[in-house]
């Protein structure tokens, strides 16, 4: 192991042995009703949904929140390793084992002694070394995630894709074909044919995830960043409104125009 490696430490310990203990009382003759029906397919949605809380807490630079809903993820971790050593499924010391053999496996930039020239090729190593592990016949998209969010989805395939060389020559050519996919789309909004503007609209988006990411941008990231960006202009135009004694909702275009222009010159 690295020198420099760091291990948990007994706080941690002892605050993971506590997190079990709680655990075990809720599953446990006298616990709680609710928990003891809970199956690893019932807690899914709640892993997603505290994720997301997650996620939200760190792009808000919210360190109260983060360690918090880190918690809450853990706790349902947790929750699916012991339901799953009760079935007799794995433990959770054979998962993280696992997980770290993993890692292990598909660094050996780190820890044996490939060279990696660039970031490009490491991470089309890293997709050599998965498919190894399926199998050589496994497909290229075979360990995408179905239910991922239709955003973050597009910018893995195109990652995925871009790693085993299917994608555009160079920048040029993939900002060629994101005009080119603009203007099919126009055409069908100019035909008036839903299912073409739909089909167009798809097309556009999922090119302009590429021209994104090309560029180190997250179309997910960035979307969320606009969506939160949005709503606290408008909550800051409807602060103004109120504060002069004006209905926002009865305010003609315009003036909910000036407003957010007014709103923007000031950061918010």
């Amino acid at each position: 192991m690295n020198e420099t490696s760091t291990t948990p430490s007994s706080a941690d310990a002892t605050a993971l042995a506590h997190l079990q203990g709680v655990l075990d009382d809720l599953l446990g003759p006298d616990g709680c009703p609710w928990d003891k029906t809970q199956t690893p397919i019932t807690l899914c949605d709640y892993i997603i949904e505290e994720a997301f809380e997650l996620v939200d807490s760190i792009r808000s630079k919210d360190p109260a929140g983060v360690a918090e809903e880190l918690g809450d993820v853990m706790f349902l971790l947790l929750f699916v390793a012991t339901l799953s050593q009760k079935r007799g499924d794995f433990t959770l010391a054979q998962a993280l084992e696992g997980a770290a053999a993993k890692m292990i496996r598909r660094h050996p930039h780190v820890f044996a002694d490939l060279k990696i020239a660039n970031r490009e090729e490491l991470l089309r190593n890293w997709e050599r070394i998965k498919r190894a592990e399926k199998g050589s016949d496994q497909s290229l998209f075979a360990t995408l995630p179905a239910a991922l969010p239709p955003l973050l989805r597009a910018y893995r395939i195109h990652s995925k894709a871009a790693r085993s060389g299917f994608t555009w020559p160079d920048d040029a050519a993939m900002h060629h074909s994101l005009l080119d996919e603009r203007a099919e789309f126009e055409a069908a909004v100019a035909s008036g044919d839903a299912d073409a503007m739909a089909e167009e609209f798809g097309d556009y988006l999922f090119t302009l995830t590429e021209y994104g990411r090309r560029l180190g941008l997250k179309a997910n990231a960035c979307l969320d960043a606009a969506n939160n960006k949005f709503l606290s202009r408008y909550a800051r135009m409807e602060a103004l409104a109120k504060q002069r004694g004006q209905d926002l909702n009865a305010l003609s275009l315009d003036d909910k125009n000036a407003l957010w222009e007014e709103v923007k010159k000031t950061g918010a």
